[in-house]
């Protein structure tokens, strides 16, 4: 039985330390979609689906912190009012955001995910959504998972921080986009009184100001001596009545004379 050289033995190991090298990187690859730490699951969810509840899961990867914030940045073709909040940690509170939604509360345990569900009026027409998310620790520290598959050529490495992917099955026949949810038009200020001339009354009638004049010009006025000008001429009338008077009484007694 021939012996074993040391070029052979040397060969022999190369070999067993490449097949164990490349049984690591399996392993190591197989291992990468794993460490998405942030997921969105709808089953069954298609394109132009409407009223689809999607849960999020955000796994926590501090050892000294509690996960208190996740703020998630929509997919164009989604609005944050189109989004209802159905469900999350105890205490956590849901708010729109510009560009999307907040879910925050108090700190869970540290080690503990964050998970929650919410409401998408209607999906997108295209074939998957990526929800970038922001995951805040108690801390202040910040996860960023917000890179797309098609930034990294289609692959998850282990130290990437991949975004939350939603695949879609095709729209149902006949469906259709909705209509947008209307925005609530805001309450018009009444515009202030004018401080300009009076203008004339709805009948074509002088203003304010000509009608006081008119009304002064017609009521009694008073002389220079302070008596009203009728009750001068009511006195001038007697006065008159009273000659005439007398004048008629005199001729009757000089004709019977």
């Amino acid at each position: 039985m021939p012996r074993s050289t040391p070029a052979r033995t040397l060969r022999r190991t190369g070999a067993l330390a490449t097949a164990a090298f490349a049984a690591f990187a399996a392993v190591v690859a197989g291992a990468g979609p794993a460490t998405a730490h942030t997921e969105v699951e709808a089953p069954g969810a298609r394109a132009l689906g409407q009223n689809v509840a999607l849960a999020f899961t955000a796994a926590s990867e501090s050892d000294s912190a509690g996960i208190s914030k996740l703020e998630v940045i929509l997919p164009e073709g989604m609005a944050p009012r189109d989004i209802t909040y159905q469900e999350g940690p105890e205490g956590w509170k849901f708010a729109a955001t510009s560009r999307g939604y907040t879910v925050s509360g108090p700190k869970l345990a540290v080690g503990e995910d964050a998970e929650y569900v919410v409401t998408a009026r209607q999906l997108p027409d295209v074939p998957a959504l990526h929800f970038k998310t922001l995951q805040t620790y108690s801390d202040g520290q910040v996860d960023r998972w917000i890179e797309l598959e098609e930034e990294k050529g289609g692959e998850a490495h282990g130290h990437s921080h991949p975004a939350p992917r939603l695949e879609l099955e095709p729209a149902a026949p006949g469906a259709k986009p909705v209509d947008p949810v209307p925005v609530q038009p805001s309450t018009p200020t009444p515009a202030p009184a004018s401080s300009g001339p009076a203008t004339a009354g709805a009948a074509g009638g002088p203003p304010a100001e000509a009608a006081e004049a008119a009304e002064a010009a017609e009521a009694p006025t008073e002389d220079g001596g302070g008596m009203p000008v009728a009750a001068a001429a009511g006195i001038a009338a007697a006065v008159l009545a009273l000659g005439g008077g007398a004048w008629w009484f005199r001729t009757r007694r000089g004709g019977a004379a």
